[in-house]
């Protein structure tokens, strides 16, 4: 049964410190006056889970950000500590910061990519930082060209990657090249020739102010057209798999 009222954003706010998946999950189970076997029971996400979720000792993959998002009736992106409203323009600096391991990340799962996002305890950014490994080797494995707003830079930390975009030709990126690109301009990175997967730190920054609802919701496009073009069989196996802890 779906909850009302429950809205990771103004736990966010209330908590007033660094948020990680964890904290923000403490803090819905709390605003509720929930324990963990009933935060179990209204998620449908094991108590041994959430609970290192809390810790954080572990990540969500897509499938269980999406699944609490749809039981607990709130939006992905307050789950990724995302404030209400932007700082005011000219506003008086806050000096905040953000220091953190990839353990801290949030991890999104999709066919093409595994999204390692960073600093997901600031809101109000108009960038977002990320570690990707990236997985697709071909056009035809990875699907249509994906677009969303602002611009991107692409650094390549391991591996070798080919940059495929919508008005230039191919370009292969090796180790410490890197790439800036208009981000509404229909791209894909995908894994060189003689690497499994290539690793890269991304940046994507926007003048839209819900750039980190917008990539959610674009990964879950993209989960969602890889489930129905694969075998049920192929599904129920990949349902069975384990959940990741961020390495």
């Amino acid at each position: 049964m779906r909850q009302a009222g429950i809205n990771g954003r103004d736990v966010a706010v209330a908590l007033g410190r660094q948020l990680t998946l964890g904290a923000v999950m403490r803090g819905l189970r709390s605003r509720n006056g929930w324990t963990l076997k009933e935060m179990s029971q209204h998620s449908g996400i094991p108590i041994s889970t959430l609970s290192k979720v809390e810790h954080d000792r572990l990540t969500l993959t897509y499938d269980k950000l999406q699944q609490l998002s749809a039981r607990l009736n709130i939006r992905m992106s307050d789950l990724f500590a995302e404030g209400e409203t932007a700082p005011a323009a000219g506003a008086v600096p806050t000096g905040r910061r953000s220091i953190g391991t990839l353990a801290q990340s949030v991890h999104v799962n999709t066919q093409n990519y595994d999204y390692y996002y960073l600093c997901t305890e600031l809101r109000h950014k108009r960038m977002i930082p990320s570690v990707t490994r990236i997985r697709a080797k071909s056009l035809e494995e990875f699907g249509e060209l994906v677009r969303h707003p602002g611009e991107e830079f692409i650094y390549v930390v391991e591996g070798r990657i080919i940059v495929h975009s919508e008005f230039y030709d191919p370009v292969i990126l090796n180790v410490g090249e890197f790439i800036y690109i208009d981000s509404s301009m229909g791209h894909a990175y995908l894994a060189g020739e003689g690497c499994d997967e290539a690793v890269v730190m991304a940046v994507m920054s926007s003048a839209d102010e819900d750039l980190m609802a917008e990539l959610i919701n674009l990964h879950g496009e993209r989960v969602q057209e890889v489930e129905s073009a694969t075998a049920p069989a192929a599904r129920r196996r990949a349902a069975k798999k384990p959940e990741r802890k961020v390495a």
